[in-house]
């Protein structure tokens, strides 16, 4: 979710494909202020896949900043990396969150954990979601934090002597690993409490659930690092890899017809993190059809997209407090209304937080354009 701009400004197909992602999550949570209503419950339905494509293009883009350098035999500096990742993080997050401790209305719910579990990235992993659902959208911030903390040392300790055999058995791993891990809690929980009130907190939230969509971007930036020449011959076939990739979305939509049953959460996130995987590839070759030419707007979107994600959620609940009755069963209406207050709110996270930390990480840390 908070991959380089910069890289997506020269791949139009990123741009596009980070402007779906983030339009597609705000859709799925208009849940918050009751929806389109039922001829929109097709668009809304999946949305929540919004935020895999997210964690496919931080695996991408995050893990070829150090995979490139590994490659070719340099170094990289994990001091400047995290502080890379903290500029760009950090400010916009610690706003939105001051914002939602000192203006109860602000919260899209009444209840709210405590600050520390977001200012640790941990809420992911201990939250009361029935009770405290209040900014628990931050749950993807915290599984790409607990990336960004570890990714690094695990590729430094395969590259002093890297091997596809070592690369694959840890991809492997993750992968079954992932898969055995859901089916055992979905088998344990559902025997255990029927309502399936504990679905977000011990399958959907915590990070060793969710590493599916970080893997294959990690694989994609692994093969265009150390496989460049077959990288670029697979370019030459985007547009088969793009159909590739709607063909295996449309399974995973049929994998998650239930979203909180076994078969999606048991063997669906590889599914669904491929699909995504083969639209990113296809994404970032300049050729293809979904990266040829910049979509108008798209470009903007992407760039607030991180600030869209924030504030989105609380927005919808501030504009229902003060106008949902107004805006009651008016369809599209409603829809660009709160669609037109979050781009507001975050445009102004944006340019007022976000692009001056960014502005001034070009200044003091080297190579961080």
């Amino acid at each position: 979710m908070n991959a380089t701009n910069a890289i997506a400004r020269r791949l139009p197909g990123l741009d596009l494909l980070r402007a779906i992602a983030v339009l597609w999550t705000m859709q799925f949570h208009g849940f918050i202020v009751g929806g389109l209503g039922a001829d929109w419950k097709w668009l809304e339905r999946y949305g929540w896949m919004g935020v895999d494509l997210f964690f496919v293009l931080s695996g991408y883009l995050i893990g070829g900043q150090l995979l490139r350098l590994l490659a070719n035999g340099a170094r990289p500096s994990l001091r400047d990396f995290y502080l890379k990742r903290a500029f760009r993080i950090l400010p916009a997050f610690w706003a939105v969150l001051a914002v939602y401790l000192l203006w109860p209305g602000f919260r899209e719910a009444p209840g709210m954990e405590p600050w520390w579990k977001f200012a640790l990235f941990i809420v992911n992993l201990d939250i009361d979601y029935a009770a405290n659902a209040a900014f628990s959208h931050a749950w993807s911030l915290c599984v790409e934090e607990h990336f960004y903390l570890l990714f690094p040392a695990l590729a430094l300790l395969l590259a002093r002597k890297p091997s596809p055999a070592k690369f694959w058995t840890v991809c492997l791993a993750v992968l079954l690993g992932g898969i055995a891990l859901r089916s055992g809690i979905w088998l344990h929980d559902d025997a255990a409490q029927p309502q399936r009130a504990w679905f977000v907190e011990d399958l959907y939230y915590p990070t060793w659930n969710r590493l599916d969509g970080l893997l294959l971007g990690v694989m994609l930036a692994a093969w265009q690092a150390y496989r460049p020449a077959s990288w670029a011959r697979a370019a030459r076939h985007a547009n088969l890899f793009a159909l590739a990739g709607v063909a295996v979305l449309a399974l995973a939509f049929w994998l998650f017809r239930d979203r909180v049953g076994l078969l999606g959460n048991g063997i669906g996130w590889p599914v669904l993190s491929l699909a995504l995987a083969l639209l990113v590839f296809a994404g970032a070759q300049p050729h293809g059809a979904l990266g040829a030419r910049a979509v108008p707007g798209a470009a903007w979107v992407a760039a607030i997209s991180y600030s869209l994600y924030l504030v989105h959620k609380p927005i919808y609940g501030v504009v229902q407090a003060h106008w949902g009755d107004v805006l009651e069963g008016r369809g599209i209406v409603a829809w660009l209304a709160y669609g037109a207050a979050s781009f507001a709110v975050a445009a102004l996270l944006h340019y007022a937080v976000e692009r001056p930390l960014l502005r001034g990480r070009r200044r003091w840390i080297p190579g961080s354009a």
